[in-house]
């Protein structure tokens, strides 16, 4: 299969009229990422190995195939998925085939002085960066918090050396945060704040632990809640392997472990984004997190928004069963500390009756491939919103969590 060695660069001549500010973009990491601070005690535990003449991620011995590709050296084309997620899909192609031809690593992937001049091109004035590959830590390291907690740090001053977490008030790449030890959470944001970030980066699944996992809204993790409150960043529940990947296994015996295979209809069906961002917003509401520390704002990135409907009814249903388990109505929480960066082959329309306007990102997924490949194409999906809207979805409600607005 030929392989495209140059990134089309889609011409962007619209001008919104405002700066564009995007919740949603991505870095690929390079083999460097983890182990130029990894102590090298955990070298053997967090490799690159050759299997069948093929760079695979070796993770305490056992070979991950959650990403198949996780050096990156090829992908698929940003936007190549659009047609894929918006049901566009007449000819019944696979995936596979409507990807086409893939692209090599390019240097807008990995460093922030070439993503700047993409963002100056594709008319995007500021733009939140996840890792990609940081998905593994957690879900699969098993219960070796000491690891994980390595693993994290050595992200984060990667991070701080090649992009630094606020370049040029434009590119503001997140902490990655993991709450297995809660000591070590704390200090690692002291690290992300001392370094510059303005938001972090939280997986929304339970927490894992030595012996069993548990909720981020215990009391135990308040210290670092209490700190994170104080800071005036946001915290982003951004899609990651949650582990609900398993609800799938029990129904399939045990396969499905590459991440985002949509060869089976079911697993497609079986929506463990919606179910694991759902629950952790539950969790933080129920167990306390946003009645204690009232001042954090939580944004929910790459996980769609059909949960809201659901997270609606059920809250409403459990306060009107025991409103003396609750400090206030949970929905008044949710209303008021949550934001929601919806797909873009969802109903907005429908989303903007539940959810005020005033609480909706735009998030490109550049440069996934069920991202689009030209950021301001989102704009066709909020049409309908009025121009004061579109600029809230699209620019002053991610600058205004940039600033500290509350």
């Amino acid at each position: 299969m030929p392989v495209q060695t140059v990134m089309e660069r889609p011409i962007e001549d619209r001008d919104l009229g405002y700066p564009v500010y995007d919740a949603d973009g991505h870095l690929y990491e390079t083999m460097d990422t983890f182990r130029r601070h990894l102590p090298k005690k955990f070298h053997k535990d967090f490799q690159y190995v050759t299997v069948n003449g093929r760079t695979k991620l070796a993770i305490k011995g056992h070979i991950s195939e959650w990403i198949p590709n996780p050096t990156f050296e090829v992908v698929a084309a940003p936007g190549s998925h659009e047609k894929w997620f918006r049901a566009d899909n007449p000819d019944g192609l696979s995936i596979r085939e409507m990807t086409g031809d893939p692209l090599r690593f390019q240097p807008e992937f990995a460093e922030p002085v070439s993503r700047l001049k993409l963002l100056d091109e594709q008319n995007v004035h500021g733009q939140l960066i996840f890792p990609t590959l940081a998905s593994v830590i957690e879900g699969h390291m098993g219960k070796d918090v000491e690891l994980m907690a390595a693993c994290v740090h050595s992200l984060n001053a990667w991070v701080a050396d090649e992009w630094t977490f606020n370049y040029k008030d434009r590119i503001f790449p997140c902490g990655y945060i993991s709450l297995a030890d809660a000591d070590a959470a704390e200090k690692e944001l002291d690290f992300c704040l001392k370094n510059g970030a303005r938001h972090i980066l939280v997986r929304p699944a339970p927490v894992p632990g030595a012996l069993h996992t548990r909720s981020p809204g215990l009391p135990e993790f308040d210290r670092f809640w209490a700190k994170v409150a104080e800071s005036g960043i946001f915290v982003v529940l951004h899609c990651s392997d949650s582990g609900y990947d398993e609800i799938y296994q029990w129904w399939n015996g045990g396969g499905g472990q590459v991440a985002f295979d949509r060869a089976d209809p079911l697993k497609a069906c079986m929506d463990g984004l919606t179910r694991a961002i759902q629950d952790m917003l539950m969790a933080l509401i129920c167990h306390g997190v946003m009645d204690r520390h009232p001042n954090i704002r939580w944004v929910s990135a790459e996980n769609g928004s059909t949960f809201v409907r659901s997270l609606t009814h059920i809250l409403k249903r459990a306060y009107g069963q025991m409103p003396q388990a609750f400090a206030r109505d949970p929905l008044e929480h949710f209303h008021e500390k949550v934001y929601v960066a919806p797909f873009y082959e969802e109903n907005v329309n429908e989303l903007a009756k539940l959810m005020s306007p005033d609480r909706l990102l735009f998030g490109s997924d550049w440069p996934h491939a069920e991202g689009v490949a030209k950021p301001l194409d989102y704009i066709g999906d909020v049409q309908d919103f009025s121009p004061a809207d579109q600029q809230k979805f699209m620019s002053s409600n991610l600058k205004g969590l940039l600033e500290g607005k509350r």
